[in-house]
């Protein structure tokens, strides 16, 4: 359709590949629990170790937040897409050519909230992600002033979600978008999303 950035690429190497192993890390120790064998007091010493390492390493925050926000595309640092963020799954989206975008993703029990089910949080968090990247693709971007959602089925863990957006509408600053989860062929989650066109610019 166009030529629009969707995606950050992962990589096999450097951060976005300790942050891969943090993902591994985070889904066992939910899965792991109070049943697991484990030598939990030793993992959590040598994660506290890989911690402090990190701590000592770190650049200042300022520093850092310049260097997330530059060049251009898309963000890879965010809490749905990026590869470079242990909490995000992460999605990675396909632009269509009738101008909606599409992702399909299975999550695991770090993102549990009724048995077996998705958090309602976590479904809101992806779509509001999801509206804002349908945005981009047609053509638009704002920050979101208003998110309806509605919740018509859970939505399953441990199964291939299909998550999707469309951007509907704009009206000078006013940008409308729509988006849904579906699990097996049903609509599980909708959303309406109501954006504002703001140049929120870039920390320097």
């Amino acid at each position: 359709m166009m030529s629009v950035e969707l995606n950050s690429t992962a990589n096999d190497t450097g951060v976005d590949a300790a942050v891969a192993a943090a993902r591994r890390v985070i889904a066992g120790l939910v899965r792991a629990g109070d049943l697991s064998g484990a030598d939990m007091a030793g993992i959590a010493e040598r994660l506290n170790a890989v911690a402090d390492d990190l701590d000592r390493d770190a650049p200042d925050v300022e520093d850092r937040l310049v260097n997330m926000w530059r060049g251009d595309g898309t963000t890879r640092h965010d809490p749905a897409t990026g590869p470079e963020n242990p909490i995000a799954p992460p999605l990675t989206f396909e632009g269509k050519d009738d101008g909606s975008i599409e992702a399909e993703v299975t999550l695991d029990l770090p993102y549990q909230g009724p048995p077996a089910s998705v958090h309602g949080g976590v479904s809101a968090l992806l779509l509001d992600h999801t509206l804002g990247v349908a945005n981009h693709w047609g053509g638009a971007a704002g920050m979101t002033a208003e998110l309806t959602l509605r919740y018509h089925r859970r939505v399953p863990l441990f199964r291939p979600l299909t998550i999707s957006g469309r951007l509907l509408s704009v009206d000078g600053r006013k940008i409308r978008t729509a988006g849904s989860i579906s699990a097996d062929g049903e609509v599980c989650v909708t959303a309406e999303g109501l954006f504002i066109s703001k140049d929120m610019g870039r920390p320097r």
